[in-house]
């Protein structure tokens, strides 16, 4: 017999019907003879809903109070989520991050995991229920209920498989596994049955939404196992695990995108030893997560630099920087929000030359200009115009011998939700 926990995302549950697939495919596993537990997403877009109603009503509500909020999303499709199975005949119990024993930082919004004290969800386990946790949450030192950041559903899962020693730890989402880039930006992307720690964590901080990178660091860290596969089928999915020696190293892995990142530049700053050092101290200060870093060649005694960020840290970046303005005598602060990275990524890049100049080569063929240029031993990344990015990434596909024989047709909708989705595009 062995223990496995189940995480389902938002579209899993988004529904009660889908709820209740949720819930049939559990027990399936129970009746299996599997022990399960399960960790649950806030259901559809309800966190965005829930942003925006405190944005109706405060333009920059406490961080404390938003924790509150969001954390509500996931109690609700937990609590529905153990009707459903309870409905069908088998025990089960909800818990919240602070009853499952998840303790964080005091990181509002962007809380760190600390620990986990998983005997309650053990003996639950033990005595035959099957237990469904809150994602996303935790509390702190405080007593205060904190919050994981966007897709901090995963990292509940890794660390509950951890603090469980669960055999695996299996993902649902409306993908059916990691695939060489997004299926539905480059749909002849190939599916991967295994993917190492250090390829998926360099994929998913490039942009890559399947799984959230935090989740994969903490799961490379204590070697937990991951399973990604779709919650709309049974077939087999990607394994996520240490580098096994029958496993294919391609050079390139796979490739992923991010639009979700703005880049500021500060202008006229005084090229002198410490300005950076206090531009990016104040920035870590203000919990502003600092991507790329780009300075130009002084000229005159002056140079720019550069930064990407998330989009939802702009506002505190540029408040922060317009702070210290005067301090560091730099002429002006502007951004730009019509940017996208693109990352190659892949372990055999370390071992084959050339891979760069190919890069480079390919989006100049294909006149993408590049804006900035970072590198690791296993990741290139560019950042290029928002709207070539989808180009971009089809063309490195298909120039690094990525693409699949088949094309990628999307299966997480429903027959009457594509007829729907068909209906409105005409």
């Amino acid at each position: 017999m062995s223990l496995i926990v189940c995480k389902f995302g938002g579209t899993s549950v988004a529904s009660p019907e889908r709820i209740q697939k949720v819930a049939a495919r559990l027990i399936a596993k129970k009746q299996e003879g599997h022990d399960v537990v399960a960790v649950v997403s806030a259901m559809g877009k309800t966190t965005d809903e829930l942003v925006g109603l405190a944005a109706a009503l405060n333009e920059k509500p406490p961080a404390r109070e938003m924790d509150r909020l969001l954390s509500t999303g996931e109690q609700v499709s937990m609590a529905l989520l153990a009707m459903a199975l309870e409905a069908k005949g088998y025990r089960s119990m909800s818990f919240t991050g602070r009853q499952a024993g998840i303790t964080t930082d005091k990181t509002h919004l962007k809380s760190k995991i600390t620990g986990i004290a998983a005997d309650r969800i053990m003996k639950a386990v033990n005595d035959g229920i099957i237990p469904v946790i809150a994602g996303f949450q935790g509390i702190d030192e405080n007593d205060d209920i904190t919050t994981l950041g966007r897709g901090g559903s995963d990292t509940t899962a890794v660390a509950v498989a951890w603090g469980l020693n669960a055999d695996v730890c299996e993902i649902y989402s409306d993908v059916d596994g990691v695939y060489s880039a997004d299926p539905r930006v480059c749909p002849r992307a190939r599916k991967l049955d295994f993917i190492s720690y250090d390829d998926m964590l360099e994929l998913s901080s490039a942009g890559s939404g399947v799984l959230q990178s935090r989740a994969v660091e903490f799961a490379r860290k204590y070697k937990v196992v991951i399973h990604s596969r779709s919650a709309f089928s049974d077939a087999e999915g990607t394994y996520v695990q240490e580098k096994a020696e029958d496993m294919e190293e391609a050079v390139v892995t796979g490739i992923a995108h991010d639009t979700s990142e703005v880049k500021i530049t500060i202008r006229g700053v005084p090229d002198m030893s410490g300005v950076a050092a206090m531009v990016f101290s104040h920035l870590a200060g203000a919990n502003v997560s600092v991507d790329m870093i780009i300075q130009n060649v002084a000229e005159d005694g002056r140079t720019d630099i550069s930064f990407t960020c998330p989009k939802g840290d702009m506002a505190k970046a540029m408040e922060t920087i317009g702070s210290i303005m005067p301090e560091i005598k730099a002429r002006e602060c502007i951004f730009d929000e019509n940017i996208a990275k693109v990352s190659i990524v892949g372990t055999g890049m370390k071992s084959s030359p050339g891979v760069a100049a190919r890069m480079f080569s390919t989006l100049g063929e294909n006149e993408i200009n590049i804006l900035a240029i970072s590198t690791s031993p296993i990741r290139i990344s560019v950042i290029v115009r928002a709207t070539e990015a989808t180009h971009a990434v089809q063309c490195l596909h298909t120039a690094f011998d990525m693409d699949s024989d088949s094309v990628f047709v999307e299966t997480a909708l429903s027959a009457e939700e594509i007829a729907a989705k068909m209906q409105k595009g005409r």
